[in-house]
């Protein structure tokens, strides 16, 4: 208890207790404290998940149901029939917005592709830049998509996207290296008539091109070679952005940074693009579904069957069933992605063997790993150890408040006893009956009860008016 409560009892004139600070109003003082306790104590217990048995063996077996069908149905690039999907799902939008352009052709690629390249022109395009260029930089129609910053879907290849639509300039990634080329295309201008409208025209520019470029360019055969996936688009980001920020970067870590760009170019010249990044996050996605369907299927059930008809309400239905910012559904989607990752991990390592013939081939395991899985995985990994931290500093808490409400409930109990037994008004009645009437049989069991109430031994109690007459007969008084 943080403060002492304190009743101040007065006698009336029939000796009866009166207080001058009220039972009822101190009981009813300590439970509106208690129900601010209650408060503490749920947000800090709603901190910890409470999963059972079934929750775990649900999030395990969803997270196995959409490993298998990254296994089978995703894959690798070019053996991925969800893959298929999304790159016919690519080639529709492109053709949508051709359409919206002002494109009026009957549905031919190609023919799209052109006309967004044409009304989408930028400086920084270049496929080969000739045959010395393509000696020295190694740029050609297959990974210029992903060496040109500029075709990056990411914040930095938009920066430099604008800033080589202003200066006429094509920045790109080869050999872990930044290059500037500059004077690029004479006859590109971007427009607007001032920074704010170039500054919008440079974006439109950049979405625009990227539109035309995400299901492979103009002269593509087959596939083609889409955008870059924005994991991979993002090591050429940081070389860039490290070789802006420091120039000793490309000398002291050339090395590094040249095997890890000439990996990810590799990876992306087998395929793995936006198109293919986004057939990974399908089971992922379909995960993540599962699990919080099963969560808020198995608390409607519990909802339904624990509640009584005439409590239902939506608000209380949503509440248990809401399968979003509890923990409980945090650590099933944990336990759910975490199994996605074990199967998926296992399959890439098995198959990385496989192909490289006993020794590990870390680009067969990179094509087949799920990077959406992983990403997905981590946060959730993320989120539970700071739940964790963050329930551990409470704990203390939470272990004063409980305390705390203890004392308050046992307070509580020793105020309602307090007040049963004096509050005797009622039996110290019984002068004002003797005055009134003859209803003394009445008035004698008042004062037995008054006697009990005050614990007065049972053998010192006058019960009746022949206990009176003894008490006070010359033979009784001692």
């Amino acid at each position: 208890m943080s403060q002492s409560e304190v009743l101040e009892i007065a006698l009336n004139e029939y000796s009866s207790c009166k207080f001058a600070s009220s039972i009822d109003e101190n009981i009813e003082l300590a439970e509106i404290k208690i129900l601010k306790l209650n408060e503490t104590i749920d947000s800090i217990r709603d901190l910890k998940p409470e999963c059972d048995k079934i929750d775990y063996a649900l999030a395990a077996c969803s997270g196995a149901l959409c490993g298998v069908i990254d296994i089978f149905l995703v894959g690798k690039p070019g053996e991925s029939p969800i893959g298929n999907l999304t790159d016919k799902w690519f080639e529709n939008r492109m053709l949508d917005f051709s359409k919206l352009c002002g494109w009026g052709g009957d549905g031919d690629k190609a023919s799209a592709l052109r006309h967004l390249e044409k009304k989408f022109k930028i400086p920084y395009d270049q496929t080969g830049m000739g045959d010395a260029a393509k000696e020295v930089f190694n740029m050609n129609a297959k990974n210029h998509h992903f060496k040109s910053l500029g075709h990056n879907p990411t914040i930095a290849g938009l920066f430099f996207s604008i800033l080589d639509q202003f200066t006429s300039s094509s920045h790109f990634i080869s050999g872990g290296e930044l290059i500037a080329l500059q004077k690029m295309d004479d006859g590109f201008e971007l427009q607007g008539k001032d920074i704010p409208g170039k500054l919008f025209c440079g974006f439109v520019n950049w979405f625009g091109h990227l539109v035309s470029d995400v299901s492979g360019s103009s002269k593509s055969k087959g596939r083609g070679m889409g955008l870059p996936s924005p994991f991979w688009a993002w090591i050429n980001d940081v070389i860039a952005i490290k070789a802006k920020i420091n120039e000793k970067f490309r000398v002291e870590n050339s090395k590094l940074a040249a095997n890890i760009n000439e990996f990810a170019v590799k990876i992306y010249e087998q395929g793995f693009d936006l198109r293919f990044q986004t057939a990974q996050l399908i089971p992922v996605f379909v995960n993540e579904l599962i699990v919080r369907f099963m969560y808020s299927i198995r608390r409607m059930i519990g909802y339904f069957s624990l509640e009584s008809k005439e409590n239902h309400s939506f608000k209380l239905l949503w509440k248990s069933c809401e399968p979003f910012s509890n923990p409980t559904v945090k650590r099933m989607l944990a336990v759910a992605h975490g199994t996605f990752c074990l199967i998926d991990i296992g399959d890439a390592t098995g198959r990385a063997f496989i192909t490289g013939g006993g020794t590990f081939n870390p680009t067969e395991f990179f094509l087949r790993l799920n990077l959406a899985g992983v990403g997905r995985f981590t946060i959730s990994l993320y989120g539970e150890a700071k739940q964790a931290i963050e329930y551990n500093k409470k704990a203390i808490e939470l272990r004063e408040t409980e305390r705390e409400k203890t004392i308050l409930e046992n307070y509580i109990c020793g105020l309602k006893e307090l007040a049963k037994i004096c509050d005797d008004g009622m039996l110290l009645a019984f002068v004002e009956d003797l005055k009134s009437s003859d209803a003394y049989i009445n008035a004698f069991d008042k004062t037995v009860k008054l006697a009990e109430l005050r614990q007065v031994p049972n053998a010192n109690i006058l019960k009746n008016k022949q206990d009176i007459d003894n008490y006070f007969s010359p033979r009784g008084v001692k």
